[in-house]
């Protein structure tokens, strides 16, 4: 031993005479006293404070909160960071074995730091100059880094960050089992178009929870965390494939695959079934949208068990919802579908008329309510500069039936282009609830934000109709009681005089029962049966079903001069199948934070008291019936083959502005609306615009999905329920009557009187 140590002393002294052995010396000593000096004074946090064990063990990560329908279907998300945890359970075996052979192969081996892998990486990387070799990063330190994220620490960023992570990761594996720490990996990491966490890439990319993933699937969405915009499915499906068939090849290395299983999964596609969750695009985004609103106001009266308020992008709400996803996608297909079609019959009646080309105060006025034309004259810009500003061309993209397409034009062009866009608005809901089914609020919410469900007014037409009938009947109206179809002048009101759409009979001898006046949408009955019920009778009847707003008071109320919301109509409307009572349409069932504890409820609103007798329902339900089988909405089983129980209304209003038709079943009712957003425009004429021709299809093509679906057996097989003998012997009555030879000698062609 002695004669070792007396070699050595003397190696070491003739060493440190040598310079070329005792500057690399001195070189490797001193970059170790500064490596273990910038260790401790990271771990003592010189640098920042460190995570500890206890901060570790609370880690709470933004969640995003989602939407579900009434199947529990998710329909959309709200985030700033699209995160939706899982539990172990859920994590399929062949991902997890994807992941380990990918990411880290002994990752059950080492305690956060893999050092035989960091061995093998510094003799193939620095010392072979082997680049494929890999980083020799292990899962729980890529955790440490998506946990805690890195900072600039200028030319030692590296260093101290891949410090800083080591000394986290070493606690993570303390605190943590390694189950336990894949599961927070995989809830947390980055995957593409900035989705984070397994269950949420899972559902944008392949329509579906992470539990339900293939194997495949699962070597897809791994192979993307090595780089996840390089290897975006949706933008390099290629470039991903091969990425793909790089984790399948792991897993045959690992033993977690077998070679015939890598010769047949590597030859498949990538089939995706991507399914974003911008907010502009996707399922019900209209629907979204108010639920949102609501969720703003509700939040703002909820706390959490510390006394914090809740917030919607970042806690991990489940919402649930009274949409039903399907049925939701039936509404739309159906309502594309039609307003397509019509939009060309819309824009070629015009031809090259159309007043969105050739009305000049019409466009002058909608360039001045343009917000930017607001903000330039903020800004002190001259009339002339606002024009020159507005009229210079930039490539913008623009909405069209046809697909999307990128114009170069000018601001003014670009208003002329969307002032021609007809749209819609089309709710269903349960009448016995008022829990909305469908939310139609407009043609695409990427370029129309504006709701006509929950912000629109429009005037109603002859929708209105029911609700005079109603009032009349309830007031002792008898339904087989005769008006004729003469036009009467009001002179009490600037001589007005209503008048009948250009199809209905004009024979001023005929006289029409209440069941065919209103299934053939009769104006000067409807005015007619107002004037002998009265208009405080009307409008306190229309108070009762739910219509709290000031209507107008005047005979033109008859025909639906007033502006009403679409859901105040639908709630008014269910009350005939809901023995009388009307609904407020309701969206949200209940409300649960992220650990599934329900925060809150709601119950349907229904009106306590009728709004009428069950005689007057029955007998308003059987003159709807007719309006479907004999009258203005008879095309409904003509045209469109429905042979389901309906009753219906169709609504037109003047200059054919907007297109209406309410649809009741037993179990659903649905209203559409069509029209344009700007009231200056209507359709050319009443052919085209009438609620039969605009907006009756949309429901007409619906149902015909719904039937074809059975799902829906419970909506397309209902049957009203029967009239009571008193209700079907009340209305046993010829429809109509001509006057006799006495009366048709005396009777006026031309009647003036003061209105009641």
């Amino acid at each position: 031993m002695g004669s070792f140590q007396s070699r050595f002393k003397t190696w070491i002294k003739k060493a440190s005479k040598n310079k070329w052995i005792k500057w690399p010396v001195l070189l490797i000593t001193a970059v170790l006293i500064f490596l273990f000096g910038l260790y401790i004074s990271i771990y003592i946090g010189l640098f920042g404070e460190l995570p500890t064990a206890e901060d570790i063990s609370s880690i709470k990560q933004e969640q995003a909160t989602q939407l579900l329908d009434k199947n529990d279907k998710l329909i959309g998300k709200y985030y700033i960071y699209d995160r939706q945890p899982v539990n172990f359970e859920d994590l399929p075996k062949h991902l997890l074995n994807a992941l380990i052979a990918t990411e880290d192969s002994r990752f059950y081996e080492h305690d956060g730091i893999d050092n035989i892998s960091l061995m093998r990486v510094f003799v193939k990387n620095l010392i072979l100059q082997d680049k494929s070799a890999g980083g020799g990063s292990t899962i729980t330190l890529q955790l440490a880094k998506n946990l805690y994220g890195r900072k600039n620490y200028a030319m030692f960023s590296m260093l101290i960050n891949k410090f800083k992570e080591s000394i986290v990761a070493k606690r993570i594996e303390d605190v943590y089992s390694k189950d336990e720490i894949l599961i927070l990996y995989l809830n947390t990491v980055p995957f593409s178009d900035n989705t984070y966490g397994i269950e949420s890439a899972s559902r944008k990319f392949f329509n579906k929870s992470v539990k339900d993933i293939s194997i495949n699937e699962a070597a897809t969405l791994v192979g993307t965390l090595k780089a996840n915009t390089y290897y975006n499915p949706r933008l390099y499906s290629e470039r991903c494939k091969g990425r793909r068939n790089v984790v399948l090849s792991q897993m045959v290395n690992y033993n977690y695959l077998s070679k015939d299983s890598l010769d047949y999964y590597s030859k498949q596609d990538l089939e995706l079934d991507y399914r974003s969750f911008n907010h502009d695009v996707g399922l019900a985004p209209y629907f979204r949208a108010e639920i949102k609103r609501q969720l703003e106001s509700i939040l703002d009266t909820l706390k959490t068990s510390n006394g914090d308020k809740y917030n919607l992008y970042k806690d991990g709400l489940i919402v649930h919802t009274t949409l039903d996803y399907k049925m939701q996608e039936l509404a739309e297909a159906a309502m594309k579908e039609h307003i397509g079609k019509l939009q060309a019959d819309f824009e070629k009646s015009y031809g090259k008329n159309g007043p969105w080309e050739t009305n000049r105060k019409l466009i002058e006025n909608a360039i001045k309510a343009l917000p930017q034309v607001k903000a330039y004259k903020e800004q002190g810009l001259s009339e002339k500069q606002i024009k020159d500003s507005l009229s210079i061309k930039r490539p913008m993209g623009l909405f069209s039936w046809k697909g999307d397409t990128i114009k170069t034009i000018s601001t003014i062009d670009s208003l002329k282009h969307y002032l021609k866009f007809l749209n819609t608005g089309m709710l269903s809901i349960e009448p016995s609830t008022g829990a909305v089914r469908t939310y139609v609020g407009g043609i695409d919410y990427r370029y129309f934000k504006y709701d006509h469900i929950s912000q629109s007014e429009r005037q109603v037409g002859s929708t209105f109709k029911p609700f005079v009938y109603t009032a009349a009947i309830e007031n002792g109206l008898d339904p087989c009681t005769y008006f004729s179809l003469d036009k009467v002048t009001y002179t009490d009101y600037d001589n007005w005089t209503p008048t009948n759409s250009g199809s209905k009979e004009e024979d001023p001898y005929i006289n029409y029962t209440l069941e065919k006046a209103l299934s053939n949408s009769i104006n000067t009955i409807s005015v007619k049966v107002m004037e002998n019920v009265g208009i405080p009778k009307v409008l306190e009847q229309v108070e009762k079903l739910g219509i709290s707003k000031k209507l107008p008071n005047e005979p033109s109320l008859a025909l639906g001069v007033a502006e009403i919301s679409l859901k105040d109509l639908i709630g008014a409307f269910a009350s005939y199948l809901n023995d009388s009572k009307a609904v407020t349409p309701y969206y949200i069932t209940k409300i649960e934070d992220k650990s599934g504890n329900v925060i809150a409820t709601f119950e349907p609103e229904i009106s306590k008291k009728e709004a009428y007798s069950d005689y007057t329902r029955q007998v308003l339900l059987e003159m709807m019936k007719s309006t479907v089988n004999h009258g203005t909405a008879s095309r409904l089983r003509s045209t469109y083959g429905l042979k389901n129980d309906i009753a219906g209304k169709t609504g037109t209003t003047q200059n054919n502005k907007d297109g209406w038709f309410v649809g009741l079943t037993p179990n659903l009712v649905t209203v559409t609306w069509v029209g344009n957003d700007n009231h200056a425009i209507g359709f050319k004429s009443t052919g085209i615009g009438q609620g039969a021709n605009s907006a009756l299809p949309i429901f007409a093509k619906f149902y015909q999905k719904l039937n074809n679906d059975s799902d829906y057996k419970f909506i397309t097989t209902a049957q009203f329920e029967k009239p009571s003998e008193q209700v079907s012997n009340d209305l046993d009555c010829e429809p109509t009557k001509r006057d006799g030879f006495i009366k048709r000698l005396f009777k006026k062609k031309e009647k003036k009187k003061t209105f009641n």
